[in-house]
């Protein structure tokens, strides 16, 4: 090899060395230093991009579990208000038990509905002013949210429930000595059937020749049912709660062993018309025609005008008294007979049940038609009694007007107030006809987009419909158990929502927090220092580094040798 001093190529390459051992060492001393094995882009500059990007999502994520929180912080407030609300609800619910006793005097149930008038502000103030964080939580829509929606609807259902059903089958148990069995009945409410002024009301089945019916069903014509006005309903003297009567009598017959047969033979009406008329009078009907009208009417060619009620009216009446004046209980005899035994007809029932008076239909068409004029002639239409079965006319009972023949005040409440039926109300008194209150966004992940909606329901007075919710007379107050009751169902299925939102809430935190987890651990795998594997380049570049240094000094010095050509 030659020698030369103008170009020292073993120190040169020392040099390099040493220059880039020293370079490891910064690196090495600057990631022990850091924790980190990317501490700049040129340390892996892909891994940068990737490790920078997942840091995003991690601290997304915990913005996201906090916002998660917060959300249900948010709920929790919301539940205990409504809480609270349902505590006022149920104080109102006992009041209103408390006013129906008639132990109360009025002066008593105006002291019941003045603690109820402080309860229903607080109720309204609840639902109005309720905040989390300056945040109102509740919607301050007063739009009615339980019930049908429809006053009309609500109104013939408060009555229905509140007194009328139970109350009319509980007079055709007393006076017929009949009822249902378990059967189902639908009610349903509908403005299609003739318009106002028809059929206010009326009760269909299904059924063949023999038997009992089935898929019985109750329909309100709502053009008719247009308000409560009064406790009775509707306007007198034709209340609702006697239509109501009527077609109870029509269900409960419908349910006899013997309503095919009965049915079946349309000669038969005036008998199932002239019953349900029975049951809570027809003078009014007798006194709007002419006597001559009824007499010369043909019972078995019934036509559905207020004539052939009429005429029904009087022959059952007829029928009821002669059974008596026979010996029997009355019409409830032929009744009872065609419920409860399988294939009877009515002439048949006549020929054995009625004590003696009628031998077959055939007889009772001639009796009845020799005696009807005087028969009828000897109502008394100008006196209060309708002429009900019971009633003083008719039984000697009491004295039965329009407006009391029929005791619309129930004792149950809600959608079981019959006995006998099991009811089928379909949408009408859903406890909630819609979720109209406030929709809750919370941003539970971290990109745009990672929304959760909850959803909490309006909670003031108008929205639960008990703006106009009165105890202060026994009527009122079983109205106001309805009322009360479909608020507390409502309240209590918002607690229900909300409850599940919250479970949900708590799943979306733990989810973040594994989330969060994994996705640390995979950014540190990037970024991370590997202390043992650092530790062993730190030793090996700090050896290097002397030994680097010890080589450039033995190469600087070997340029001296030319020295010794030259002595």
């Amino acid at each position: 090899m030659a020698l030369s001093i103008s170009t020292n190529i073993a120190s040169l390459n020392a040099q390099r060395s040493l220059s880039h051992s020293q370079a490891g060492l910064s690196t090495t001393m600057q990631r022990l230093s850091s924790g980190l094995r990317v501490n700049s882009a040129k340390d892996d500059a892909a891994g940068l991009a990737i490790s920078e990007r997942m840091f995003s999502q991690v601290r997304g994520m915990q913005q996201a579990a906090r916002n998660a929180n917060d959300g249900i912080s948010m709920l929790q407030t919301a539940e205990g208000s409504i809480s609270k609300v349902g505590d006022m609800l149920q104080r109102m619910r006992e009041l209103a038990v408390q006013s129906i006793n008639f132990t109360n005097s009025d002066q008593d149930r105006q002291a019941l509905q003045g603690e109820v008038a402080q309860l229903k502000r607080e109720i309204d103030r609840i639902g109005i002013s309720s905040q989390f964080n300056g945040e109102y939580i509740f919607a301050p829509s007063r739009t009615k949210v339980v019930g049908s929606g429809d006053p009309s609807i609500e109104a013939a259902i408060d009555g229905l429930q509140g007194g009328w059903l139970e109350n009319a089958e509980a007079m055709i148990k007393q006076y017929f000595g009949i009822e249902a069995t378990g059967q189902t009945i639908k009610f349903e409410f509908t403005d299609s059937i003739d318009g106002a002024g028809g059929v206010a009301a009326r009760v269909w089945s299904s059924v063949g020749a023999s038997g009992p019916g089935s898929n019985i069903r109750m329909e309100l014509d709502m053009a008719d049912f247009t308000s409560s006005t009064s406790l009775d309903g509707g306007s007198g003297p034709v209340y609702y709660d006697r239509i109501i009567a009527h077609e109870m009598t029509h269900a409960i017959m419908a349910t006899g062993q013997s309503w095919g047969e009965l049915r079946s033979d349309t000669s038969n009406l005036w008998f199932i018309e002239g019953a349900a008329e029975f049951i809570h009078g027809g003078d009014e009907r007798i006194a709007s025609h002419p006597i001559n009208d009824i007499v010369n009417d043909d019972l078995t060619a019934w036509g559905s005008s207020s004539l052939d009620y009429a005429s029904g009216y009087a022959a059952v009446r007829y029928m009821h008294e002669e059974i008596k004046a026979a010996g029997g209980a009355g019409i409830s005899d032929v009744l009872q007979a065609l419920q409860t035994t399988p294939g009877l007809t009515l002439d048949a029932a006549l020929a054995t049940y009625s004590h003696g008076a009628f031998a077959d239909r055939a007889d009772f068409y001639s009796k009845y038609n020799a005696d009807k004029a005087a028969f009828i002639a000897g109502f008394d239409l100008g006196n209060t009694d309708v002429g009900a079965v019971g009633g003083a006319d008719v039984d000697g009972g009491p004295a039965m007007s329009p407006e009391n023949v029929v005791n619309s005040v129930g004792t149950h409440s809600g959608e079981d107030a019959l006995a006998g039926f099991v009811e089928d109300w379909g949408d009408a008194v859903k406890g909630s006809r819609g979720d109209y209150g406030r929709t809750l966004g919370f941003q539970v992940g971290a990109n745009s987009g990672d929304y959760v909606y909850a959803k909490v329901g309006s909670m003031n007075l108008g929205a639960m419909g008990l703006e106009d919710l009165d105890i202060s007379t026994a009527a009122g107050a079983t109205k106001a158990l309805r009322r009360i009751d479909q608020a507390l169902d409502y309240a209590n299925g918002q607690r229900t929502k909300i409850g599940a939102q919250m479970s949900r809430f708590d799943s979306i935190v733990a989810h973040l927090q594994t989330s969060t987890e994994h996705l640390s651990a995979s950014r540190g795998r990037i970024v991370d220092a590997d202390y043992a594997q650092e530790t062993a380049a730190l030793s090996r570049t700090l050896i290097l580094q002397k030994v680097g240094t010890a080589m450039v000094a033995q190469a600087n010095q070997r340029p001296q040798s030319v020295l010794a050509l030259l002595g």
